[in-house]
């Protein structure tokens, strides 16, 4: 059971930012600061994530899982899949915050499965699922109504992009990968890229790129784009 924890002044102030930047409503916040405790707690006993205070976990995961909601029209997506999920970003905080995405977060870790379940009902989530399957075959296996896949670096590009081969159920879907400043495609991966957005966490500079099978943009003519986040 968790125990009801207050954030300081110093991560009291990281947290109003995050509410106010994304809009959030009463409940939302709770749930993300409830959410905050539960990781904490958990990370006590297993790994869940290499973040260890509030306020990298504020900055690191929540802001930056939030940022793709300023870089795409999130009510335009119906069922998301966070492909590597980990402690359930950026998955879980992108269906607190629309609340009308259905989601599938898929990992193989048995532990992190066990706390993305108890996250899920601790939070009172509903349209969520926990895919235990490896994203290989995850791909041969499934054939589900998902238009976006996301993921926050748990995979390279080189095996993400796997879901637009003309075998998969998803090769029209859109996938987003959240990468460093650093990231370079290969030739491949660059003929997908639809467009890449910028943005900053603190002063780290990171990368949205949005993948497409019928990306019109080739290579050396992306569309680049930034947000302040």
């Amino acid at each position: 059971m968790t125990v009801e924890r207050q954030f300081n002044a110093a991560q009291q102030e990281i947290f109003a930012a995050l509410v106010m930047k994304n809009k959030l409503d009463a409940r939302q916040a709770e749930q993300i600061q409830k959410y905050v405790w539960l990781l904490l707690e958990w990370q006590e006993k297993v790994n869940l994530t290499a973040l260890e205070t509030v306020e990298e976990i504020l900055k690191l995961h929540f802001q930056d899982s939030l940022a793709l909601a300023h870089a795409a029209d999130m009510d335009s997506f119906s069922h998301v899949a966070d492909i590597g999920t980990g402690a359930g970003f950026p998955g879980l905080p992108l269906k607190i915050m629309f609340p009308h995405l259905k989601v599938t977060l898929i990992e193989v870790n048995q532990k992190k499965q066990h706390f993305l379940r108890l996250v899920t009902e601790q939070l009172a989530l509903a349209n969520v699922t926990v895919c235990e399957l490896d994203w290989r075959t995850f791909l041969r296996k499934t054939d589900w109504t998902i238009d976006l896949f996301v993921s926050r670096a748990a995979l390279g590009p080189d095996e993400l992009i796997r879901v637009f081969k003309p075998s998969s159920p998803y090769y029209q879907s859109t996938l987003v990968y959240w990468a460093s400043s650093q990231w370079k495609p290969s030739d491949a991966e660059a003929d997908l890229i639809d467009k890449e957005v910028s943005y900053k966490i603190d002063h780290r500079i990171r990368r949205l790129v949005f993948f497409k099978k019928s990306a019109e943009m080739k290579k050396g003519q992306r569309n680049v784009t930034s947000i302040n986040h």
